[in-house]
């Protein structure tokens, strides 16, 4: 019964081609991790609807998947581990071994190396996802959070809250290189498509650093004014980056608002309204839409890029936090 229905859709297909019609596509899907209820949320964005709920480990926070999305790995910070799950079955297949408290990780443009900040005892951890097994510990600053690959791969970046810096690791050697100071509470960083600059989020310092990956120092810094709210609302986390470098988009926490920078002018120019306290943030693949998290309103906002218009909030779980698209 099989075969005799994948004949039929390959036959419809062919059918579909030969008209010149288009043959439909599976919609994009965007997954959030919930950190109160130990589940993911699975949206569909055509119909903007929740379609599926997906019990994990303890405390889910960063998501990532793997290059070809046949994967999907999990930060289970209070699980002590990282999880692996099957994208087609929804069921958990592999839990590599992370370190204390995985909160955020980046997996190397190889698509084996995964580089894990383990908040508790302060190191990055590197896992091999293919063998499952951790190939290097780099000791880095007090509360390690971000992380970054560049796209060449040659560059590890962490963050260390406590520590207030961008800590650069050598891929080759695993060996940490140098430190950038930056603002009080560095939580995320992104490096641009072309691997030129480096962005990073100081959310009690209330500022967003763009750095020089060839220097690695500080080349510009943003500061956030929103009428209305006071300033130490204004708490940068979560970064994206158009793939032209046009706009930048910040999550400002319980500023409860997602900024706009214009990149080639240097400027914020609009400041959106979504729900309460927004964590983090992800475009699809055409970037037409943006996706926010917001952690304690249980919601994500899906903002249509073209206009910088907030379409609709979606109900998930209980503190929504890490964000990741399906093509």
């Amino acid at each position: 019964m099989k075969n005799h229905r994948s004949f039929r859709i390959v036959r419809a297909s062919a059918l579909l081609s030969l008209l010149g019609l288009a043959i439909p596509s599976m919609a994009e899907q965007v997954y959030i991790s919930n950190e109160k209820d130990n589940t993911l949320s699975v949206i569909d964005l055509d119909s903007l609807k929740l379609i599926s709920t997906i019990a994990v480990g303890q405390r889910p926070r960063g998501i990532t998947f793997n290059k070809d999305f046949s994967q999907l790995y999990i930060c289970a910070s209070d699980s002590d581990s990282v999880q692996v799950m099957d994208v087609k079955s929804q069921e958990i297949i592999a839990n590599l071994p992370s370190g204390e408290d995985p909160e955020q990780f980046a997996l190397h443009p190889n698509n084996k190396h995964l580089y894990i900040s383990n908040e508790d005892n302060a190191v990055v951890t590197v896992v091999d996802t293919e063998k499952r097994e951790v190939i290097s510990q780099i000791d880095v600053g007090l509360e390690p959070e971000g992380m970054a690959v560049s796209p060449d791969g040659k560059w590890v970046v962490n963050t260390s809250e406590t520590s207030n810096m961008l800590h650069w690791i050598d891929s080759g050697t695993h060996k940490l290189i140098d430190n950038t100071l930056v603002g009080q509470r560095p939580r995320h960083v992104e490096f641009s498509d072309d691997g030129k600059t480096l962005w990073a989020s100081s959310e009690i310092g209330g500022t967003v650093s763009v750095i020089d990956v060839a220097t690695r120092t500080i080349n510009r810094e943003y500061s956030f004014h929103i009428p209305g709210v006071y300033k130490d609302k204004i708490q940068p986390v979560g970064i994206t980056l158009t793939h032209d470098n046009r706009l930048a988009f910040v999550a400002l926490g319980p500023a409860n608002h997602v900024a706009v920078i214009d990149i080639a002018q240097q400027k914020v120019i609009k400041y959106l309204l979504v729900g309460r306290r927004v964590w983090h943030l992800a475009l699809n693949s055409d970037e037409t839409r943006l996706i926010s998290s917001n952690g304690i309103s249980g919601d994500v906002s899906v903002i249509d890029v073209k206009s910088l218009a907030v379409l609709k909030s979606i109900k998930v779980g209980r503190f929504p936090w890490g964000v990741a698209v399906k093509p």
